[in-house]
């Protein structure tokens, strides 16, 4: 069997999502985005927005900056992608429609929001009705209770209403300026060619993710490339087994990595990987957080839900990658009211040089802030960089 060093696994993983191509000179456009997305086959939605929303950061990680309104018209209008809860929300490329059918067939509504559809047997055919009538529709567009309920989140009715159509697959969605879905049907968004593709069964649909998650993160154990979509792990052994079998997708070792481990037989090992740049917390890179220990030694954990006091290094932190290491981490927010990019810490790892970390991520913010238009970078106290870092800024 194949053994891989774990230095050749992280250039590996690297260069299947795109860090062994250098970014463009000159001005981004949808060529370059096309080439992101093809990298990494999937951006994740959130709607938290201290810092930046974090579908716009793949992409800048590999490209440096560019226009955030040029890549939401791609998104949303090109016709080119469609929504759906793929790792979490995502959106990803519209020839993977048919990939999904299988799992929107068989949602069923969450338990609190099937005891609401129970007490009102009326509201799905009616809210459905309404977008088929009215579509493009925001919640706020709907006839329909509106008094919030604990069947989910908080939601209103029909809210509620809206996202069990959307899990089924009913109607589809697109976001707005302000982050929110805009929902309507799905033959009225994707392409004609699209919707009359058959869909495909639920064990070709795993043969077919698995694969491309396997191609996207280049190497992995089984629970990572399961991770990637966010498929059953026992379901999928067998079929990553067969996979292996077929040599779709080949076995190997890598020293320290509990078995079996997998990799994409087209995977390139670039020489190196060079360049210093921030990554989102729901980068494909690291959101696995076992994974990303494994590659890079590099314990991860997002502190937002932590309160406070408890926290260890702040409420929004991005890795700092520099060539092809993540070698730092800092807390960020955008004071947008006064054009500040807030560094409220900034660390380094155990073992990296304090004046790399220092440098680099003084250049690195320099160029973040003015991607995301703030004039001034304000460093705070805390952290075991931050004082290098205030003397190089």
């Amino acid at each position: 069997m194949r053994r891989v060093s774990l230095d050749a696994a992280r250039r590996i993983a690297l260069g299947a999502q795109g860090f062994g191509q250098a970014a463009p000179v000159g001005r981004v456009d949808v060529r370059h985005f096309r080439r992101v997305m093809n990298r990494i086959g999937l951006v994740q939605l959130d709607s938290v927005n201290v810092c930046v929303r974090t579908h716009y950061m793949p992409f800048y990680s590999r490209l440096g900056p560019y226009d955030p309104a040029a890549l939401d018209t791609w998104l949303n209008n090109s016709g080119e992608h469609f929504e759906y809860w793929a790792h979490e929300a995502a959106v990803l490329p519209v020839e993977h429609y048919p990939l999904w059918r299988w799992k929107m067939e068989r949602m069923r509504p969450w338990r609190r929001a099937e005891a609401l559809l129970e007490a009102h047997p009326e509201l799905l055919d009616d809210v459905l009705r309404q977008v088929r009538e009215n579509g493009p529709l925001t919640v706020r567009d709907l006839d329909a209770p509106a008094a919030r309920t604990e069947a989910w989140w908080g939601y209103g009715p029909g809210k509620v209403a809206l996202e069990v159509l959307f899990a089924n697959g009913k109607i589809s969605a697109l976001r707005t300026g302000n982050f929110g879905r805009e929902y309507d049907l799905p033959e009225r968004l994707l392409p004609a060619a699209v919707i009359a593709t058959d869909a495909l069964g639920e064990e070709e649909a795993h043969r077919e993710l698995l694969v491309t998650a396997t191609k996207h993160h280049g190497i992995g154990t089984l629970h990572d490339i399961a991770d990637y979509f966010r498929l059953n792990v026992p379901i999928s052994r067998p079929i990553v087994e067969s996979l292996a079998s077929e040599g779709r997708i080949i076995e190997v070792e890598v020293p320290g990595w509990k078995g079996p481990v997998y990799m994409d037989p087209d995977a390139v090992r670039p020489r190196g990987i060079s360049g210093t740049t921030l990554l989102s917390p729901f980068d494909p890179v690291v959101w696995y957080r076992e994974r990303t220990e494994r590659l890079f030694g590099f314990r991860y954990r997002i502190e937002i839900y932590v309160p406070e006091p408890d926290r260890v290094f702040g409420y929004y932190v991005l890795p700092l990658m520099v060539d092809g290491a993540l070698v730092g981490r800092v807390d960020l927010k955008a004071d947008r009211k006064n054009r500040a990019l807030l560094v409220q810490s900034a660390f380094r790892e155990e073992g990296a040089d304090s004046s790399v970390v220092s440098s680099a991520l003084a250049c690195e913010l320099e160029r973040f802030a003015g991607w995301l238009g703030l004039g001034t970078i304000e460093p705070g106290s805390k952290g075991n960089v931050m004082a290098e870092l205030r003397k190089e800024m």
